[in-house]
């Protein structure tokens, strides 16, 4: 039986999630897994492929229903994939609408687009974009809904080096303008603790670990407690620190 309540549980607290069970063919993938997440908190969700992270996601955007467990989030969330999702019959500025309720007017699709550096491609069709541009036009999508819960499903892992960076600049800064709850999943370490205040490791289907990124804002990869939290959170993952310095 799964409960979704359209509303923050506490004054504290953008998302509760207790109990939560998943399963595909008789396997679960979540299994009484249990998260919260801060009003206005940051949060990366690492692990490895197949352990859950967007399954979790889907669930906490509404999208998969089929699940034991309890599951309180915002009414307003809004969520952006790896791949933009663009409609190529519809020009940028309409794109940005899709699934308001009534006739929202172009302007709403304006301000949203020029928050993400987009408003001199407004007018543009989708297939002309590059990938970053794309990406942003899909973060425009999601932030003209005001979320309280912003979920980001891997949305630089498509993106070349230089624009991944530009990118995860312009999600810190957003979320900082914004102040909405973020859920980021990701499999890149160095992102999770550049960008988020907290960062759960995800493992056989369940919250195995979490990790507070005490470093102030802004974050450089080249200070040293970075790289350290980075190699305990690699090590976390499997991954031989040693063996990749070496």
């Amino acid at each position: 039986m799964a409960t979704d309540v359209h509303r923050p549980v506490t004054t504290t607290s953008a998302v509760r999630v207790e109990g939560l069970t998943r399963a595909f063919d008789g396997r679960a993938v979540i299994d009484d897994l249990r998260l919260d997440v801060r009003q206005g908190e940051f949060v990366a969700l690492l692990g490895r492929s197949g352990c859950g992270k967007s399954t979790l996601l889907r669930i906490l955007a509404g999208l998969d229903r089929d699940i034991e467990g309890t599951v309180l989030v915002p009414r307003r969330k809004a969520v952006a994939f790896q791949a933009p999702r663009l409609m190529p019959w519809k020009k940028v500025w309409r794109n940005v609408l899709l699934g308001l309720p009534g006739k929202p007017e172009r302007a709403l699709a304006d301000r949203a687009l020029e928050e993400v550096a987009l408003g001199h491609r407004s007018d543009a069709w989708p297939k002309t974009l590059s990938g970053g541009e794309a990406q942003r036009a899909s973060l425009a999508r999601a932030l003209v809904r005001e979320p309280d819960l912003l979920l980001l499903d891997e949305p630089f892992g498509a993106l070349d080096a230089l624009t991944r960076i530009n990118a995860q600049r312009l999600v810190g800064e957003l979320w900082q303008r914004r102040g909405c709850a973020v859920l980021l999943v990701t499999h890149d370490v160095e992102e999770a603790v550049l960008l988020a205040d907290r960062v759960l490791v995800m493992d056989d289907g369940v919250i195995a670990h979490e990790q507070e990124i005490d470093l102030d804002r802004p974050r450089h990869i080249a200070d040293p407690r970075f790289g350290e939290l980075r190699a305990a959170l690699l090590e976390r993952l499997g991954v031989d620190t040693a063996a990749e310095a070496a």
